[in-house]
């Protein structure tokens, strides 16, 4: 891989950054990015730099006669293997043991690195989990096939949706549809017995519960921004899969 030269003055600031941007990306909590980019920042000898973290930008100020600098978050997801990743790289910068071009280097490599599973194993998983969690939820050994079909169906559905079009609640809106119908195609034939388990079982995969437990991380940090904002994300997506669900319920 050919290595990324930037200017020697700059490189700080631009470790900085690019940390902070993966752990956001990969749905660390914000006042954990601030935590890591401030004591990157001390350990690269910027210890007065100033950042401000939210779940779409970061703000960063490497001194108060330095200019600020902005990267806009687009995108993000949950892979908590690079926040880890970043997170070593943090501790061995302060520890000494590696150096400034080497930390870059290395955060380009987990910036650019595909730790997602194949597509067609997160489907088995989530078809599996939904099983269970129909099980789980007092669903009859009956019920059991049906919330694998279903929550493998919906979870699929989201997943492709997602790709086609970049508007996440249309996404999980229309997956919590379609496994609304198919639940209660499956109770009309005889496949399944307890509706209600069944779609409670499948659409767990699609429930926001990262992001409801960083919402209220980060309110209890004092993080009032990201923490609402974050909020209102996991409400609309739980406002998405009850819509859909709602829907089946009310038209059949």
């Amino acid at each position: 891989m050919e290595e990324l030269l930037i200017p020697p003055d700059q490189e700080p600031v631009e470790i900085c950054l690019l940390a902070g941007k993966i752990m956001l990306q990969s749905g660390a909590e914000t006042y954990r990015v601030e935590d890591t980019m401030t004591r990157l920042a001390a350990s690269l000898g910027l210890p007065g730099s100033q950042s401000y973290v939210t779940p779409t930008g970061i703000v960063f100020q490497s001194g108060e006669m330095q200019w600020a600098k902005l990267i806009r978050i687009v995108e993000r997801t949950t892979d908590l293997e690079k926040v880890a990743a970043v997170n070593n790289v943090s501790r061995q910068l302060g520890m000494g043991t590696l150096s400034s071009e080497a930390a870059y280097q290395q955060l380009v490599r987990i910036d650019t690195s595909r730790h997602a599973y194949p597509l067609s194993l997160q489907i088995v998983a989530a078809a599996v989990a939904s099983g269970c969690f129909t099980f789980m939820f007092g669903g009859v050994g009956k019920d059991l096939l049906p919330g694998i079909l279903c929550g493998g169906l919906g979870f699929a559905a989201f997943l492709w949706l997602h790709r086609l079009v970049r508007v996440k609640f249309f996404a999980e809106f229309t997956a919590s549809l379609m496994i609304g119908i198919v639940a209660y195609l499956l109770v009309q034939i005889h496949l399944g017995t307890t509706l209600d388990k069944i779609i409670i079982g499948s659409v767990m995969p699609l429930v926001p519960g990262l992001l409801i437990t960083n919402a209220v991380r980060d309110l209890m940090a004092g993080h009032l921004v990201s923490g609402l904002s974050r909020g209102a994300e996991a409400f609309l997506t739980a406002f998405a899969i009850g819509a859909g669900i709602a829907v089946v319920f009310t038209v059949l």
